[in-house]
């Protein structure tokens, strides 16, 4: 049965002011996840602390979160970030063998790249993959980076930059028949984009809540498949990594036989409710429906574009792009700024303008961009 995307889109009040493009920086707040605040705070006002509640809370988004990626909740570590979540297994990792090499891309955010260099005091390799001329990054350029030396694969699933989508199945066959994991950070695409970390066969996977997924800041998911769990000790932890958080035993460390292991200290607890109301918002309509209604919208709004002369970075097949469009300008911190001015927010990197398209996004939006930036020409990039 069709989803009424007209009523859905209904439950985001911020859309009856603004044209809200950028869902690749933080998703527009739904009625049912300020709900969720509110809830928080009443609870705070009726009994102060009621610690038995905000764990059920946090077990509940990670069960959401399991059945997401189709996993199980076991395999599922809450973070306060999808930084935490790297950091954790990367004070699991050893750099002493032969084995020292983490083969990354340059489409990453700036934290996975930070922080597998950062181990380069430990003794690890850190070996980028560019893109080709046309600015993707296809399959044979991993296989050329990946060797029996490596590691880790760790790569982006959509780019930031530019909203390239990289295949990641075919790099994690390429990983493993050489002996390598691999780790995604699927922040960029996780709620946007059907995610089977099955499926993908990946090893490990990062994101967060505050984008597709509808919720809040301070709360990601680090994501571990079950056989690698007990190969793996984080030297990062805290007493919700361990396997008895009520044991309060400081005379060493025990850690989760799960991926709870990868955790730290206290759960973000309002991040908690506002997650579990996003996700379930999300769930209900169903990440399929919600890439199909992305994908409508988006290829639209690229078809218009090159019509009204305006040219973009993100690739045009749509095997791989994800929801963001980035939209080649001049000077686009003061383009995006007219834009705002204009009630049009979207967002902007490497003079780039960002148009990040979710499933409450509608025709209008796209024609109100597309108004203002045929108003815009001086903005256009030189030929």
């Amino acid at each position: 049965m069709p989803h009424d995307f007209r009523s859905l889109r209904n439950q985001f009040p911020i859309l009856e002011r603004i044209t809200y493009l950028n869902s690749g920086s933080y998703g527009a707040l739904a009625n049912s996840v300020k709900d969720a605040f509110e809830q928080y705070l009443d609870e705070r006002l009726r009994a102060g602390a009621n610690w038995e509640l905000w764990a059920s809370k946090n077990e509940a988004v990670r069960g959401l979160v399991a059945q997401l990626l189709n996993a199980v909740p076991d395999e599922i570590a809450m973070t306060a970030s999808a930084s935490a979540g790297i950091n954790a297994l990367a004070s699991a990792l050893e750099f002493s063998s032969r084995r020292n090499k983490i083969v990354i891309s340059d489409f990453e955010f700036p934290t996975n790249a930070h922080i597998w260099h950062a181990q380069e005091k430990r003794g690890a390799r850190v070996i980028h993959v560019p893109p080709t001329s046309d600015g993707y990054i296809p399959l044979e350029s991993f296989e050329r980076a990946i060797d029996h030396d490596t590691q880790l694969v760790a790569i982006t699933h959509v780019c930031y930059r530019n909203g390239a989508k990289l295949d990641v199945a075919g790099v994690a066959r390429i990983a493993h028949s050489k002996g390598a994991k691999i780790l995604i950070d699927c922040y960029q695409a996780v709620g946007a984009v059907p995610i089977d970390v099955k499926a993908f066969d990946v090893d490990f996977a990062v994101g967060g809540m505050l984008k597709y997924l509808l919720g809040t800041a301070g709360i990601g998911f680090l994501y571990a498949r079950a056989e690698l769990i007990h190969e793996r000790l984080p030297t990062n932890s805290g007493w919700f990594a361990q396997a008895d958080i009520n044991a309060m035993d400081i005379t060493g460390n025990r850690p989760s036989p799960t991926a709870r292991r990868f955790e730290a200290g206290t759960p973000a607890v309002v991040a908690c409710y506002a997650a579990e109301a996003g996700l379930e918002l999300l769930l209900s309509i169903g990440v399929d429906a919600v890439e199909r209604r992305i994908h409508s919208l988006t290829s639209r709004c690229m078809e218009e574009l090159l019509t009204s002369g305006w040219t973009y970075r993100t690739p045009s097949d749509p095997a791989r792009r994800g929801p963001m469009i980035a939209i080649r300008s001049r000077n686009s911190d003061a383009l995006c700024a007219h834009l705002s001015s204009r009630g049009i927010v979207t967002s902007h990197r490497d003079n780039h303008l960002r148009a990040s398209f979710h499933f409450y996004n509608n025709d209008g939006d796209t024609d109100r961009l597309l108004e203002a930036l045929r108003a815009c020409e001086h903005f256009l990039p030189e030929s």
